[in-house]
């Protein structure tokens, strides 16, 4: 599948995924299967708050496991926001590949934090395969409450 006229493919790894914290901001269309980055990449629960974060560091970490959804520049421009794209402590979104179970690749965005933004004294867990339930009910929104 590519994205349709007006629409991104975006593969989410963490609290945008059906069921976890923020997937009330994802309001995209999955795509059928279950998705790996093609590359190794460290996943990290970061922070007192355990949040997740993708680092762009190719060749570390896993293969991270995770969801592609099509989305609308609408919904795009929601996910940006609440990964703080544009600000100095956000991710940023990037073009990568990622391979289904059944073999296709898709060309996807993706939000990833620089490596420079990592200090590891702020590393909780990781480098992890995949952000599971588990994982969420540690995280915390900003501002402290739990997310569940």
């Amino acid at each position: 599948m590519t994205a349709t006229a007006g629409s991104t493919l975006v593969f989410v790894f963490g609290t945008l995924k059906q069921g976890f914290p923020n997937f009330g901001t994802n309001r995209g269309t999955r795509v059928a299967g279950m998705f790996r980055t093609l590359e190794r990449y460290p996943l990290y629960l970061v922070g007192e708050r355990h949040v997740p974060w993708l680092i762009d560091s190719p060749g570390n970490g896993e293969r991270v496991a995770g969801e592609v959804y099509a989305v609308d520049a609408v919904a795009l421009a929601a996910m940006d926001a609440l990964e703080g794209v544009g600000r100095p402590d956000g991710y940023e979104r990037k073009p990568l590949r990622v391979q289904a179970d059944d073999g296709r690749e898709l060309s996807v965005q993706i939000y990833m934090k620089r490596p420079a933004q990592l200090h590891l004294p702020d590393v909780m867990q990781g480098p992890l395969e995949r952000y599971t339930l588990e994982h969420a009910a540690l995280y915390r929104r900003r501002g402290g409450e739990q997310a569940y």
